[in-house]
């Protein structure tokens, strides 16, 4: 898996692991601000040449661990994941929670939609020639608070993509539920989901919260999906007060 380094390699490391639609660019105002930290940013999807349809989020899983297992080192380890990457945290603590230490879990959905997977697949091959569009492309960017500092990034993976791997991609993110295993893992967890984020994201991060006891969570007044791209400051802010400290961010408390 490609990946880049920022920050002090000697210091605990963060990996931060994007969503799906955009890349490891939407972490840019975190690793700015983490740079007393070992800053660990994969990309889950390099270029045209590597979108294969193989996508699974228990593979991407396996091969993270295996780059902590690398760089680490016994060092501290804190995973933070967005969306389909918060899935994929999920995954890896579920999988191999001694590894982690912390996990900061932002909008990742765990109620699988049977309908939208159904549909997944004829809707994606009649929308997919809108992704080269780029009055589409800007409305899709507005949901996930891509201004137009990243706009054209954005633009282009998206545009890379194939249609295989896009469906892929979706029926592993739409079919995704809590593993069995995420019970068990004792590393701090916090999960985040948005107030303005759709009810079953917010179902997700109750049933994330009462599936293990050492999980905390909140609901982040005013946001939708994407914390870390609408408010990065705030973000940054709460992210490191709660490594350092355990203090939970603003907002109404799951229980």
């Amino acid at each position: 898996m490609h990946y880049k380094e920022y920050g002090d390699l000697h210091k605990p490391l963060i990996l931060l692991i994007h969503g799906g639609g955009v890349g490891g660019w939407m972490w840019d105002k975190q690793v700015q601000y983490f740079s007393d930290y070992h800053c660990v940013v994969p990309e889950l999807i390099v270029n045209e040449a590597n979108n294969t349809s193989n996508f699974s989020i228990e593979d991407c899983a396996k091969k993270l661990l295996s780059l902590i297992e690398e760089k680490a080192k016994n060092k501290r380890v804190i995973v933070v994941g967005f969306s389909l990457g918060a899935q994929i945290a999920i995954q890896m603590v579920s999988l191999k929670p001694q590894l982690i230490d912390d996990a900061i879990i932002n909008s990742a959905l765990v109620i699988p939609s049977p309908i939208a997977e159904k549909w997944i697949r004829p809707l994606i091959k009649l929308s997919f020639p809108l992704i080269k569009n780029k009055s589409f492309a800007k409305l899709q960017a507005k949901t996930l608070y891509v201004d137009q500092e990243y706009f054209e990034q954005y633009y282009q993976d998206s545009s890379k993509i194939k249609l295989d791997n896009l469906i892929k991609i979706l029926q592993e993110n739409m079919s995704f539920t809590i593993p069995y295993d995420f019970s068990k893992a004792k590393c701090n967890i916090l999960v985040t989901v948005g107030e303005k984020e759709k009810s079953n994201m917010k179902k997700s991060a109750i049933q994330l919260v009462n599936s293990n006891s050492n999980c905390q969570g909140v609901v982040l007044s005013n946001i939708g999906h994407g914390v870390s791209l609408a408010n990065p400051e705030f973000f940054n802010r709460f992210v490191e007060e709660w490594i350092k400290d355990g203090k939970i961010p603003d907002g109404e408390v799951i229980n």
